[in-house]
């Protein structure tokens, strides 16, 4: 019986470890995406001066990309002395980590929301790719930083030695081991192998252009994942519909 979603039930903070200090932007935004329903909260009281310079600094960089904004254009665009931006946030590079890390908060409970919604482990996959593709092509802080700065985006996430790939390809593994556990697929499942050929997949979608696939058709994603990802979680899938 598949009717329950094990990724839906083993979310609860109690199974999560702390964030390493180590952690990628990615990790740590997930973690906080279980953890913090709302990354403003500071104790029981919303800190709004810093949820507006977040808002201005958002819109600054979509602007005009990060490199090319200053301290000085965010305070302007929040109505907010510089001081007040420092002494929010110690340098610009710590705002910019924080409004990358808010964002990809967004996506990984956008993500969550989404694969809840599927009742079978096909679904779950399907639902998974096309929403990671979507959310993160129509997000316009990220979508502009992987068209324009790849490079600052990859040394904001965790450097350019692979750490953004592997923090997501745990993440992915993670939920197969879930689906491990409710025994919905198999037991021998390789899921770091999988997990890393998903990841690896979505990505180049995500930074090189094809001439065969709409990545902005959501149908024509459903379709490669059921065709593609799905036999690589469930094999014989294919052959048993």
């Amino acid at each position: 019986m598949d009717s329950a979603s094990p990724i839906s039930r083993a979310v609860s903070p109690a199974s999560l470890p702390p964030p390493a200090e180590s952690a990628s932007l990615l990790e740590r935004a997930f973690q906080d995406a279980l953890l913090l329903p709302d990354e403003s909260v500071m104790g029981t009281e919303i800190d709004e001066t810093r949820v507006r310079l977040l808002d201005a600094a958002y819109e600054q960089f979509c602007r005009t990309g990060i490199q090319r904004s200053s301290m000085e254009e965010i305070a302007r665009r929040a109505k907010l002395s510089r001081i007040t931006v420092y002494r929010k946030f110690e340098s610009k590079d710590a705002l910019v980590d924080e409004v990358i890390m808010r964002e990809f908060r967004r996506y990984f409970l956008r993500f969550l929301e989404d694969i809840a919604q599927a009742d079978t482990v096909a679904d779950r996959v399907v639902l998974g790719f096309v929403s990671a593709l979507r959310v993160i092509r129509t997000n316009r802080l990220i979508g502009n930083l992987l068209e324009t700065e790849p490079v600052l985006f990859a040394g904001a996430i965790g450097g350019d030695d692979g750490t953004m790939l592997a923090a997501v390809r745990r993440f992915v593994a993670g939920q197969l081991q879930r689906e491990q556990r409710a025994g919905t697929v198999a037991a021998d499942l390789n899921t770091d192998l999988v997990a890393e050929m998903i990841v690896r997949i979505s990505a180049s979608f995500l930074t090189t252009p094809s001439q065969v696939v709409d990545i902005d058709d959501d149908d024509a994603l459903a379709s490669i994942a059921r065709q593609f990802l799905v036999p690589m979680v469930l094999p014989g899938y294919g052959s048993t519909r």
